[in-house]
C-alpha cells in the first residue's frame, strides 16, 4: 500500500522543509505529518518504506517525537510491532511544541540573563550591555507570561483571541486617533 500519494506527499514533504523553522529535522518533520495525516497508526517499517529512509532514521525520529510528546505508542492485538500516531488533535501538538521550545530555549536564556543581572558590572561599557540584558530579559519575560496565559486558554477561547487579531490592531488604531484628536483640541 502507497502511503504518500497526491496531496499527502506534497503536504509530507512541506512539513519536513518547514520541521527545521519549528525545531526539528527534517525527516522528523516528514514522520509527523504522516503520522498525522495518516487515520492509522503506523509502524516503523511502514515509516521506512513511505519516507524512503533508514529504519534506524525511523527509530532516532521516532525517539525524538516521543521526547518532543508529539507521538503515541500504540500496540495491536496479536502483532508484536510498535506502532505510532499522532498525540491529540492540531491544536494539542501546537500547544506541545509551544511548551517544548518554550522549555528548550525561552526558559535558559531567562536563566542566563538572570544570572547575568545579578552580578555588579565592572565598567561603563558592562554596564551598558547590562542595560540591553535588562531590555531583552523584560522582553522574554513578558513573552514568557502571555505565552503561559495563552497555554491556560482553552482551543474554543483561543481560536476567538486569534480571531481578534486584526480587531485588537484595528481598535489600538482608533484609540490612537481618538488621543491624537484630544491632543489636538486641547492643544488649541
Amino acid at each position: 500500500m502507497e502511503l504518500l500519494t497526491g496531496q499527502t506527499k506534497a503536504f509530507v514533504l512541506h512539513f519536513g522543509e518547514m520541521g527545521s523553522r519549528w525545531g526539528f529535522n527534517r525527516t522528523v518533520g516528514q514522520m509527523l505529518a504522516l503520522l498525522t495525516v495518516h487515520a492509522e497508526p503506523l509502524n516503523a517499517d511502514q515509516l521506512a518504506e513511505a519516507l524512503h529512509i533508514s529504519r534506524g532514521n525511523v527509530s532516532m525520529g521516532l525517539k525524538e517525537l516521543q521526547a518532543w510528546r508529539l507521538v503515541e505508542l500504540r500496540h495491536k492485538p496479536g502483532d508484536r510491532k510498535d506502532y505510532f500516531t499522532a498525540a491529540g488533535s492540531i491544536w494539542q501538538m501546537a500547544r506541545t511544541v509551544f511548551e517544548e521550545r518554550r522549555k528548550r530555549e525561552l526558559e535558559p536564556t531567562l536563566s542566563l540573563l538572570r544570572q547575568q543581572l545579578l552580578n555588579d558590572p565592572d565598567n561603563e561599557r558592562e554596564a551598558q550591555a547590562q542595560e540591553k540584558m535588562r531590555e531583552v530579559y523584560d522582553l522574554l519575560e513578558l513573552l514568557d507570561q502571555f505565552a503561559t496565559t495563552l497555554s491556560r486558554l482553552d482551543e474554543r477561547d483561543l481560536l476567538k483571541l486569534m480571531k481578534l487579531g486584526s480587531g485588537i490592531t484595528r481598535l489600538l488604531e482608533l484609540r490612537e486617533k481618538v488621543k491624537g484628536g484630544a491632543t489636538n483640541k486641547t492643544s488649541r
